[in-house]
Formats: structure tokens, sequence, C-alpha cells
């Protein structure tokens, strides 16, 4: 994981630890956006994880849509 990467996760982490236990485990898609937000970070970095977990988070919403939603894998030529 990049350092820019690795700093990004913090915020989601702390969520995961802290305020996930009483906001419950109610998500529209699988994997939760906590897990997909570190799965991008590590995949793909911090700035185009970053940019993939925001577009996640912005279908999160009641006439978004649900389901699995995984992470796409790079495109490494």
């Amino acid at each position: 994981m990049s350092p820019l990467a690795y700093v990004l996760s913090l915020p989601v982490r702390t969520y995961r630890l802290v305020f996930s236990p009483w906001v419950g485990f109610n998500c529209r898609y699988q994997p939760t956006c906590s897990a997909y937000a570190l799965d991008a970070l590590h995949k793909h970095g911090g700035i185009k994880g970053a940019w993939m977990t925001l577009r996640r988070i912005g279908r999160c919403h009641p006439w978004g849509g649900t389901g699995y939603d995984p992470v796409p894998e790079r495109d490494d030529p």
C-alpha cells in the first residue's frame, strides 16, 4: 500500500473500529463500503482508490443499486 493510501485508510479503519458497531450492519452492497474503500486503496493507490471510494459512497442512497459490487482489478499493461 502506498504511503498516501495508508494515510487515507486511517479514517476508514477508525470508522470500522469506533462507529460501525454503533451504526449497524445494514449495507446495500457487498462488500461493505468500508471494506470496498480499503480494498480500492490497497489495489489502486491513494488517488484512484479514493476516487473509486467516493463514487461508491455516492451510489449508496435509497434509489441506488444493491448487490455484489467488488473493486475492479488493476489494468496493468
